[in-house]
């Protein structure tokens, strides 16, 4: 009798333990419905496939019964979803570089740094083991006061080295009302270990200050670490600018907005802008109320406020000067829709300004939160792409003619 109520306590315990590796399953593969359940597929999408080796273990050693059967029936289910994720990223890799060299052309490095760049898209040995950063110089600056207030940007530097850097401006994320410049550090790290001088910006934040503030804090932002060319080996007319979900909405119209020629690119990571559309189809309310945000950034909703969404849409100011432009999006994305990167891309189209729209499958809003995962991987080997090529490399014709005999 003993031995039968083992049997089926160990048999109960595997069901539940088959249920909730089949309920991560789905969280990672199924469209969150609120805040908390979007922060936890964050982490299964990116971090899912440990869980789903680790779960491989209930499969040993179980008995004919209905328990052990169903349990086993649901691990099985868990397991195969919480690996497409991955899957999914694998077959996102497959052309990623060579869409990437064929539009911005090859990437160059200019880097003195013993760090090595990405080999390739994904790395399986980094899922498991992390992605190498590099050690790097990291000193705060206040760039500007307004009103009192200090606003601060960290400098990222690689350690060794006085070479003329290329700049990369990072605008964090937040809904325009919160988040700050420490977010996402590891990029700028990785990045600056690699040769570049990688500025975090903070900025004014809404409702207590409205749209245009944060862009009036990146141009001068911009122009501070331009001033630091003699002090910290800045080269002023190389510059990238890049911008995780509001963040990016900051960087798109910063660089379609200027007329400055040192900024050579723009990275948008799920980044908003078609704003009025996004006032009018919000996101899912229990996830985040869309339209509040806007409103707290913009002063009202578009009936009253039109003129500053107007202001504040990136497409509207696209000409066949902008930048080239890099967009990298979820398309399980609940808080910013795919759309809004389609919407630009249209415009930067029909003016002829080379850009790719990285789309991620399985990948749903700050899912390079997780660096060493298939997203952080994915968007850290396009990010430096990029960079490479908009940054010091060939442009995507002189490639092509470099690359004739």
């Amino acid at each position: 009798m003993p031995r039968k109520n083992g049997v089926g306590l160990a048999a109960l315990g595997r069901l539940v333990a088959g249920t909730i590796v089949c309920g991560a399953g789905l969280l990672a593969t199924m469209p969150p419905e609120t805040t908390l359940m979007w922060r936890a597929s964050i982490i299964l999408t990116e971090w899912g496939h440990w869980l789903g080796l680790l779960s491989i273990l209930l499969l040993l050693k179980w008995h004919r019964s209905w328990l052990h059967g169903t349990a086993a029936t649901l691990t099985t289910v868990g397991i195969i979803l919480l690996f497409i994720p991955l899957a999914r990223a694998y077959d996102s890799a497959v052309t990623l570089a060579d869409d990437l060299h064929a539009t911005f052309g090859i990437p160059r490095t200019i880097s003195t740094t013993d760090a090595p760049p990405r080999p390739q898209p994904l790395v399986a040995s980094d899922l498991m083991f992390g992605v190498s950063v590099g050690d790097v110089i990291v000193d705060e600056h206040v760039y500007d006061v307004v009103d009192g207030e200090r606003l601060a940007l960290d400098l990222y530097r690689p350690e060794f080295g006085v070479d003329s850097r290329p700049v990369v401006m990072v605008i964090h994320g937040g809904g325009w009302t919160d988040g700050t410049k420490r977010d996402f550090q590891d990029l700028s790290r990785y990045l600056a270990a690699r040769g570049y001088v990688v500025a975090n910006i903070g900025y004014r934040l809404a409702p207590a200050h409205l749209f245009p503030s944060p862009q009036e804090d990146l141009l001068k932002a911009i122009q501070y670490v331009k001033d630091l060319e003699t002090t910290h080996g800045v080269d002023p007319t190389r510059i990238a600018l890049l911008g995780r979900s509001a963040g990016g909405q900051i960087a798109m119209l910063g660089a379609y907005t200027s007329t400055d020629p040192s900024i050579r690119g723009v990275v948008s990571l799920y980044g908003p802008a078609a704003l009025r559309w996004g006032y009018h189809n919000p996101a899912k309310e229990q996830v985040v109320d869309s339209g509040a945000v806007l409103e707290d950034y913009l002063g009202g909703p578009p009936d009253t406020h039109g003129p500053q969404y107007d202001a504040a849409e990136p497409a509207r100011f696209v000409t066949s000067a902008s930048p080239p432009t890099l967009f990298i999006h979820g398309l399980r994305d609940e808080h910013v829709s795919p759309f809004h990167a389609e919407i630009v891309s249209t415009r930067l189209l029909e003016e002829g300004v080379p850009h790719i729209v990285l789309r991620l499958p399985w990948a749903t809003h700050g899912c390079d939160f997780v660096f060493s995962g298939p997203c952080g991987q994915l968007t850290t080997f396009a990010v430096e792409q990029f960079l490479g090529s908009v940054l010091h490399g060939l442009g995507a014709e002189a490639a092509l003619e470099d690359s004739i005999p």
